[in-house]
């Protein structure tokens, strides 16, 4: 038989008290505070994996997967990489700025790391990557080191910046589709929440 106490938490709504719903993005000033923060504390795996993990808009069970191989071509990272996607299964490519090249190049010269090697591998464990725990702590550390809630701000927020960034400067919702490898236009319409944002922006600009 329930006692009253277990009667009373079991009535809790499981997000009381939580924040839920799609975490925020990262803005342009934000980032460059974040990279140039990493940059003087001379942390050269983090800034490797914030880099990566704006420019690939990787999901971060496919981000901490990746081998040097995946981004290492003949003698030096590339331009350009493809992964298959754990959760879709399907094949997507993202593009790898020079700084992320030069962050990259840094981070595997420093490791010495092998082509087969995990691109970031555990530190308690070598023959193993991080794992998404270890990621999402080290993104909570990054929006924290600016003064950021953090708990607003979880891995899909690496995700989501570039991508929300192409959109606005673009507004081509099917490209940003292809750059985040959805299968469904819906999906990233919703993951973007661009409806709203969009509503919003045309009501600030509507004078009654």
């Amino acid at each position: 038989m329930f006692n009253f106490l277990q009667i009373v938490k079991a009535s809790i709504p499981w997000n009381k008290g939580k924040l839920i719903g799609q975490k925020p993005p990262l803005k342009l000033r934000e980032i460059r505070a974040i990279r140039i923060r990493l940059q003087l504390k001379k942390e050269i795996r983090e800034l490797a994996i914030f880099n990566l993990a704006i420019d690939s808009r990787l999901r971060s069970c496919d981000l901490v997967k990746l081998k040097v191989r995946d981004v290492y071509h003949g003698n030096g990272i590339a331009p350009r990489a493809m992964v298959l996607q754990q959760k879709t299964k399907q094949p997507v490519q993202f593009e790898i700025t020079e700084q992320t090249r030069d962050a990259l190049k840094n981070w595997i010269s420093h490791k010495g790391l092998c082509p087969e090697d995990y691109l970031f591998p555990s530190r308690a464990n070598c023959s193993k990557h991080i794992s998404t725990r270890q990621y999402a702590r080290i993104v909570h550390r990054w929006v924290g080191m600016i003064g950021l809630d953090t708990s607003l701000y979880g891995t899909h927020s690496s995700r989501r910046t570039k991508a929300t960034l192409i959109y606005r400067r673009t507004k081509n919702l099917r490209a940003v589709q292809l750059l985040l490898g959805h299968t469904k236009l819906e999906s990233t319409v919703r993951y973007l929440g661009i409806e709203v944002d969009d509503a919003l922006e045309m009501a600030e600009q509507t004078e009654v």
